[in-house]
């Protein structure tokens, strides 16, 4: 009689690997995976979370101006045009592709919208154009360029190296060509112009970071759903509110910095809340975030990156995935030049030149995405735009030399390479790769 028990008993417990997946998982299991994922070589913000915690100290003792609310919210602004071009740089990255032109394609995108508001005050013909019209119109250039590098690489099977190497050089032109022999063009028009100066009143600071944890912590729910439906093993609920909770500190403490007044005197007019540009990049790591981690583009974005012959096998377009990679990437790089001019208010004839290519790059893989293809985060790109703003920020504030700065972002470069490379040989060593 004891059969039927012994049967049930058998059918309620997992016999496969497959259906042992499929069972929930707790927090202590979730926490144990991830902790032996990290012994394997899969560390992925820790060094970098590090890094911030070592240049916070270091500056700091060495400056006490360093961690002051007014410089912590310069660099944000600072970091600002970094960030959104190293955005689109992410994807490129993430195909296993580089994009050299970004600098200059950012200056394409700043030097027009630049011309167009002046253009549109002193041209009859073009007094209907605002910054309503003229941002897009040099959006949509941009993203063309993208278009264009994407299709004379795939087309013709060329290194991406040497197509955007020689699109530095043709687009550094044309910004040439455009300015002119002035020089320089103010930005006159008041909503781009204070773009990268504005601040909101103090409560939407509260508003934006509130808003912002409740979009990442629904976003999570949704991939647990989404693996749920799928018969894999969500993360833990409790994984998720705890990680909601902590967002809800960070966030509670960056929308009590922005809100400090940071007047330069008892007498000056109060200067407090979150800065505009500040929102733009939360808005654009939402939206890039979603697109690369819950469509189908993002998920064919990391299957190209990470091996091109089995995604093309398994049935992806691959070269139009390119294409699209690349328009990603033009867009990114106008909507980061514009941040540029509004942040200098204007725009000259050496607009996208300079350490602008070396901080984007830098930026991308800093913050954690692979040179290799086919790993890596959006976030990234803002975490590794926040370490270079800060070495630049403490560097300028030590009255350091240009050479020691670009030295110093190439060693923090080199480092963030040597770490990525061991740990892609530390998890193929695993099998996790």
């Amino acid at each position: 009689m004891s059969a039927p028990n012994d049967l049930t008993q058998d059918s309620a417990t997992p016999t496969s690997a497959l259906l042992a997946s499929q069972e929930p998982q707790t927090p202590f299991e979730y926490v144990g995976a991830a902790l032996r994922r990290i012994r394997s070589g899969e560390i992925g913000a820790l060094p970098i979370i590090l890094g911030l915690v070592i240049i916070g100290i270091i500056f700091q003792s060495l400056n006490q101006n360093f961690l002051t609310p007014r410089n912590l919210v310069n660099i944000t602004i600072q970091m600002a045009g970094y960030a959104t071009i190293a955005y689109g740089m992410v994807f490129i990255l993430l195909l296993g592709e580089i994009d050299l032109s970004a600098g200059y394609v950012s200056a394409v995108g700043g030097v027009m919208t630049a011309i167009l508001l002046r253009d549109s005050l002193t041209n009859p013909a073009l007094s209907w154009m605002d910054w309503w019209s003229v941002i897009p119109i040099a959006l949509a250039v941009t993203t063309a360029i993208g278009f264009l590098h994407g299709t004379l690489i795939t087309t013709f099977q060329l290194p991406s190296f040497i197509v955007t190497l020689a699109g530095l050089l043709a687009w550094n032109g044309v910004v040439l060509m455009i300015v002119g022999d002035g020089g320089t063009v103010n930005i006159q028009n008041p909503v781009v112009r204070n773009l990268a100066s504005e601040v909101l009143p103090p409560i939407w600071s509260w508003i934006v970071i509130f808003a912002f944890v409740a979009l990442l912590t629904v976003m999570e729910f949704g991939t647990a759903s989404a693996r749920r439906k799928a018969g894999l093993r969500p993360k833990p609920t409790q994984i998720i509110l705890a990680q909601t909770v902590i967002m809800g500190v960070v966030g509670a403490f960056l929308a009590y910095l922005f809100n400090i007044n940071r007047a330069l005197g008892p007498t000056a007019p109060p200067q407090q809340g979150m800065p505009v540009i500040a929102v733009i990049m939360l808005v654009f790591l939402i939206v890039l975030t979603y697109l690369a981690e819950r469509t189908r583009f993002g998920r064919y974005i990391y299957a190209v990156g990470g091996n091109k012959e089995a995604a093309r096998r398994a049935g992806i377009r691959v070269e139009r995935i390119r294409v699209l990679g690349f328009m990603v990437s033009g867009f990114m790089a106008g909507v980061g030049g514009i941040v540029l001019a509004s942040r200098l208010k204007s725009v000259a004839t050496d607009t996208g030149g300079g350490n602008l290519l070396l901080y984007v790059i830098a930026a991308a893989v800093i913050g954690g995405t692979s040179l290799f293809g086919g790993r890596g985060k959006v976030y990234s790109a803002i975490l590794g735009a926040l370490v270079v703003s800060s070495v630049e920020n403490g560097m300028g504030l030590l009255n350091v030399s240009s050479g020691v700065k670009f030295v110093v972002t190439g060693l923090v470069l080199l480092a963030a390479v040597v770490i990525d490379a061991i740990s892609r040989r530390s998890q193929q060593r695993s099998g996790l790769r």
